[in-house]
């Protein structure tokens, strides 16, 4: 199994404890946020090496790492082959400054775009531009029709929706 799908299969597992799935989040987020401060604090290192390597050098686990890299290859100025990476893959953590800025505000993840270390990479003027770019950018979700109380639940166990799916 690469290791993209053993890091989603572990993230997003949907039968998990709600307390232990939210305990995974916080850690992972505060290791991403640790591993960013490091990589926005030395914006002139390109980062390479192996999967394992980079684990290393974050003092993180591999899947961990992998999870990091999911999330940055969007932003990455050639994206790393993550669906078939596995431990000895080379990666590069070669980033655009813009884009992945607008992506972290894209993602609602203030706890990135809001660090410390983005003052020495854009101005504030071009921040402030992305913010805008991307809060205008609008992704809407289409709501479908409403279920209603007393129509059946659309999870097809034909209760009624305010008895079912619906409390």
């Amino acid at each position: 199994m690469a290791l993209l799908e053993t890091w989603r299969n572990l993230a997003y597992n949907t039968e998990a404890d709600p307390k232990a799935a939210e305990n995974f989040w916080n850690a992972y987020f505060t290791e991403e946020q640790r591993i960013y401060k490091e990589i926005l604090g030395n914006p002139d290192e390109v980062v390479k090496g192996s999967v394992k390597d980079l684990a290393s050098k974050f003092n993180v686990e591999v899947l961990l790492m992998t999870g990091f890299l999911d999330g940055i290859n969007d932003s990455l100025v050639t994206p790393n082959p993550i669906e078939t990476m596995e431990e000895d893959t080379e990666v590069s953590l070669e980033y655009d400054r813009e884009k992945l800025y607008y992506n972290m505000v894209g993602c609602k993840a203030n706890w990135l775009y809001e660090l410390p270390e983005w003052d020495g990479l854009l101005s504030e003027e071009v921040r402030k531009n992305l913010y805008k770019k991307q809060k205008a950018s609008g992704t809407f979700v289409r709501e479908g029709k409403k279920i209603g109380r007393n129509d059946p639940c659309p999870c097809g166990s034909g209760k009624k929706y305010k008895q079912c799916c619906g409390r």
